[in-house]
């Protein structure tokens, strides 16, 4: 709410000047216009409330006794519009009662000079009023640069963390894949020959059961002890799940790299569904299924899209942020102590989706169908800092981060449309070629 104030002299301050009486406006505006004041004149209240509209004063001179519409009514009325509730009102009436003084106060009036009245005390009165005005304009201007400069603060104390949390995550993924590639490059590179060598030894057991078909007591005790034939079977399920196991930390192993981007540069064109596709498999221990909370189904819908050129480790970020929060949406709806209550006929499920929505652009959509976003969050969620998780299970920088690096630091758009208790979804537009902000 801001009204024309001026910021170097009170001198310069536009003041209305309301009164039924024609004299008493010209004897107050050419008392003024002597001083340097700029004067409108309004001769009632209809008038007084027009002109405030069209370009709200400095200051009103307003009188109580008006046909119509009286100067507590005006008053009343001007407090009530945003555009003209901060302008400051000082009464000018014939009336002397404390009642009438007291009712002016409690419609917003700053001052009561009764009449008839000295010229000088009302310059007086005019100064200090004016003069307060600007100090609060001043102070509000303050006031505003200081929350700015403590949003400035936190989002550079967000960043800072989430820089030294990513430098951790890069140099913890870059020990367990070197610790990981060897030995399961030995094992995967000796399933193989392994496998030759039982079904080899198999066979030779095999023959040496044609060739020598009453084989010595003890030989026979030991072969229906070990039941060859269940051993034989078992092998080749012993090296089918080995390979599958192998195949599995190969994967986890290929998405951790795919996830951080080790040894590439920071600014590359990607497959977002390649980033995506790693995130959800980093993600499988919190999707599988355990006590009280049923397995999460994740949906892919991938549109053809082109590479889109951006920070990769930290676009890959974004996408674990806002799938760890739909996860822990879902687990608040379906894992809670009242999820009995919910409905029967839902599985906690999340969304993902991807369009070319322009030329230039590609959007990025994750659903959810759980807890939904309460409403007395919702102005704040972007902000650092801030969490509707327990205590100790949020720092509440996961959104704040996902904003700076989608909006900020590639020219995005990140916005959600959430319903209590029926589910959430983040949209996240981001240009196909980058240009970083200067």
């Amino acid at each position: 709410m801001q009204f024309n104030l001026s910021q170097a002299t009170s001198k310069t301050a536009d003041i209305l000047v309301v009164d039924d009486t024609a004299e008493n406006i010209r004897f107050l505006a050419a008392m003024l216009i002597q001083q340097g004041y700029q004067v409108r004149k309004a001769l009632n209240g209809k008038m007084a409330l027009t002109a405030a509209q069209a370009a709200p004063p400095n200051l009103i001179l307003l009188d109580v006794n008006m046909p119509d519409l009286d100067g507590f009514e005006v008053c009343k009325q001007l407090k009530a519009d945003e555009k003209t509730a901060m302008v400051p009102v000082i009464f000018l009436s014939a009336l002397d009662e404390v009642t009438d003084k007291v009712k002016a106060f409690q419609v917003g009036a700053i001052d009561f000079i009764t009449k008839p009245f000295q010229f000088e005390d009302v310059l007086v009165r005019i100064q200090t009023h004016l003069k307060i005005q600007e100090l609060q304009s001043q102070l509000q201007i303050k006031n505003s640069q200081v929350q700015q400069a403590l949003l400035d603060l936190k989002q550079m104390q967000a960043q800072l963390i989430r820089k030294e949390k990513m430098l951790g995550l890069e140099q913890l993924v870059a020990g367990v894949c070197h610790e990981l590639n060897n030995p399961i490059g030995f094992i995967v590179g000796n399933l193989n020959p392994a496998h030759e060598h039982i079904e080899r030894l198999l066979q030779l057991i095999n023959l040496y059961q044609q060739e020598y078909p009453e084989p010595s007591p003890a030989v026979q005790t030991l072969l229906e002890e070990t039941d060859l034939d269940f051993v034989a079977a078992d092998l080749q399920n012993i090296i089918r799940s080995m390979r599958a196991g192998a195949k599995r930390v190969s994967s986890i192993v290929l998405a951790l790299r795919i996830f951080s981007r080790l040894g590439e540069s920071d600014i590359k064109a990607i497959d977002l569904h390649e980033g995506l596709d790693s995130t959800v498999l980093l993600l499988g221990h919190r999707l599988a299924g355990k006590a009280g909370m049923p397995a999460i189904e994740v949906k892919r819908v991938y549109n053809e899209i082109p590479l889109v050129t951006c920070y990769v480790g930290e676009l890959n970020q974004v996408f674990l942020n806002l799938l760890n929060n739909a996860i822990d949406a879902l687990e608040q709806k379906f894992g809670s102590p009242t999820a009995s209550n919910q409905r029967l006929d839902q599985t906690p499920t999340i969304w993902i989706r991807t369009e070319l929505s322009h030329a230039q652009t590609v959007t990025l959509r994750i659903q959810d169908n759980g807890i939904g976003i309460p409403e007395s969050a919702k102005a704040r969620l972007f902000e650092p800092f801030f969490t509707t998780k327990p205590v100790g299970q949020g720092t509440g920088l996961g959104l704040a981060t996902s904003y700076q690096i989608v909006v900020q630091k590639h020219n995005g758009h990140l916005s959600y449309d959430s319903t209590p208790n029926e589910g959430t979804e983040f949209s996240m537009t981001i240009p196909i070629t980058f240009a970083e902000k200067l």
